[in-house]
């Protein structure tokens, strides 16, 4: 292969990548969305993986990750995972990922409805079954009553 066509090739594969990782994340999302599925949402990740959630929680290894949105399913009766703006670096097997998060959500229970807006930092890595997420971390930005408006309740104006 001359040195031209291995740029072309390098080049497609690293689109091909992306791409992918495009897919898991709306995967993610769409499973998300669909009552925070939780054997969609484990088939996602390694055997080894982090989801970090901040003040949600954390969840650490596969079966720990697909029990904690068991619960999650019993808490959010509603919500839109509106992921936006990826910025994708592929490094060979591995790679990092940073998106926008908004979503709208409703709670079980009260029925009380909020506007949430975080970054996901995401850390992934190539399977024999494809990319898989390594560890999802969730940066929340604002988590605001929907009543009181779009953004008007910051994550630093929140007590603790």
């Amino acid at each position: 292969m001359s040195p031209k066509e291995q740029q072309v090739q390098d080049r497609l594969l690293w689109l091909a990548d992306i791409e992918e990782i495009k897919q898991l994340k709306a995967r993610y999302a769409l499973a998300c969305d669909n009552e925070y599925d939780p054997a969609a949402l484990a088939d996602l990740f390694t055997e080894d993986a982090v989801w970090d959630g901040d003040f949600m929680g954390r969840a650490e290894t596969r079966e720990g990750i697909r029990a904690f949105f068991t619960v999650a399913s019993t808490i959010v009766a509603f919500a839109v995972h509106g992921v936006s703006n990826p910025l994708i670096e592929v490094a060979g097997d591995t790679a990092k990922g940073r998106w926008y998060l908004h979503q709208p959500m409703v709670l079980k229970g009260d029925g009380s409805c909020f506007w949430f807006c975080a970054q996901y930092e995401d850390d992934y890595v190539r399977t024999s079954n494809g990319w898989k997420f390594q560890h999802v971390r969730v940066k929340p930005r604002a988590f605001t009553p929907f009543e009181k408006g779009f953004g008007k309740v910051l994550m630093a104006d929140l007590p603790g």
